[in-house]
């Protein structure tokens, strides 16, 4: 687990669960590579881990990744993080997400908005700043009444991964028993939304996300870079076309 997808983890929980007990709590893609979300979960509450592979951090072994091992309406909370890129129909594990969660429960989730090529077995997918509105959608479609409290894109740290996080209620009847936001309290992030009381819609204008940010961090590094090299370039060539001028002032 990346450094990024640790904190944000953490915070999820500061947020949203800082004081429950007795809570069932899903991780999906449970095993513990390089850390696990388990570390940082709440106390007093029953986590279980899942996942394809036994391992590290793993309770459950399931084998149709479409089909979770619980029944309707048994988890009060799913996190899933660093998981929906590996799995090529994400959005029908989500509808198993939205089936096992009760209908006050919470979804969070973590997936790449960037990053390298990284196969566990298959990488398919990376999340942009629409697609929390896009699952929700897609869970109301499916028949429930699904809504996206908030989703934004996190900021790199030294593994260089930038987060998208979404959190999502199965029941948007249950919205008031979650007032605080991720956002509210954390500066590192960018193309927030929030939900206000008014179901999220795919923002037509920049000034409907909070800390509109259209260029990824990776582009302007690497337009750094490209600006540095180039400058580079250019000192060497002025170098070069006037030896005499340098050679007088270094000596």
């Amino acid at each position: 687990m990346h450094d990024t997808a640790m904190f944000l983890g953490e915070e999820f929980f500061k947020t949203y669960l800082s004081d429950s007990e007795g809570k069932t709590i899903v991780d999906v893609g449970a095993q513990d590579v390089n850390g696990s979300l388990r570390s940082v979960a709440p106390a007093n509450n029953d986590y279980i881990g899942i996942d394809f592979v036994e391992g590290k951090g793993v309770d459950l072994v399931f084998d149709d990744p479409y089909t979770l091992p619980f029944d309707d309406e048994a988890a009060d909370v799913v996190v899933c993080s660093s998981c929906f890129e590996h799995s090529e129909f994400f959005w029908l594990l989500f509808n198993d997400i939205l089936r096992i969660l009760k209908p006050g429960g919470l979804f969070y989730l973590n997936v790449p908005s960037n990053g390298t090529f990284h196969k566990y077995p298959v990488d398919c997918w990376r999340f942009y700043p629409d697609s929390g509105v896009a699952l929700q959608n897609w869970g109301r479609r499916s028949g429930y009444r699904t809504i996206l409290l908030e989703s934004f894109i996190g900021n790199q740290q030294f593994h260089g991964w930038n987060d998208f996080v979404g959190i999502l209620l199965k029941d948007e009847a249950a919205a008031d028993q979650f007032p605080m936001r991720m956002q509210n309290e954390m500066p590192g992030f960018t193309n927030g939304l929030i939900y206000d009381g008014t179901i999220l819609e795919v923002a037509k204008q920049e000034d409907q996300y909070i800390k509109f940010d259209k260029d990824p961090q990776d582009q302007k590094l690497l337009l750094f870079f490209r600006l540095q090299k180039r400058l580079h370039a250019a000192v060497q060539k002025t170098i070069s076309n006037y030896p005499s001028i340098f050679k007088r002032s270094s000596s």
